[in-house]
C-alpha cells in the first residue's frame, strides 16, 4: 500500500494563505479519487475537497472560492491551496487517495488560523 506524506501546515493569521502538499510513494495515476479531509477538535471528520477522475473537483460550501485542490503528476503530489483562511478552518487536515480495492491516508497535519 502506498504511503502519503503531508506537509505545509502551520500557524497563520486570519486572511492568510497556506498550501498543503501530499506526496504519494507510488504513481499518482493509480488513483481515481483524491481528496482532503479535516477534523476540528470535538467535531467529525469532514470532506473538504475532492478530485474524481472524469468528474472534476468538488468542495464543501464553506471553502468554495477560497480553497483549490490540484495535482502535479510528475511529482506524484496532491495540493490544497487555502486562501482567505478563517479561524474556523483550524483543524487537522488529512489527504486521501483511493483506487479500486483500497484507500490510503496521510498522517494528518495541523492547520491553525489565529491572530
Amino acid at each position: 500500500q502506498e504511503q502519503l506524506v503531508e506537509s505545509g501546515g502551520g500557524l497563520v493569521q486570519p486572511g492568510g494563505s497556506l498550501r498543503l502538499s501530499c506526496a504519494v510513494s507510488g504513481n499518482i495515476f493509480n488513483f481515481n479519487v483524491m481528496g482532503w479531509f479535516r477534523q476540528a477538535p470535538g467535531k467529525q471528520r469532514e470532506l473538504v475537497a475532492q478530485m474524481i477522475s472524469g468528474e472534476g473537483t468538488h468542495y464543501i460550501d464553506s471553502v468554495k472560492g477560497r480553497f483549490t485542490i490540484s495535482r502535479d503528476n510528475p511529482k506524484n503530489t496532491l495540493y490544497l491551496q487555502m486562501n482567505s483562511l478563517k479561524p474556523e478552518d483550524t483543524a487537522v487536515y488529512y489527504c486521501t487517495m483511493t483506487r479500486i480495492g483500497s484507500s490510503s491516508w496521510g498522517q494528518g497535519i495541523q492547520v491553525t488560523v489565529s491572530s
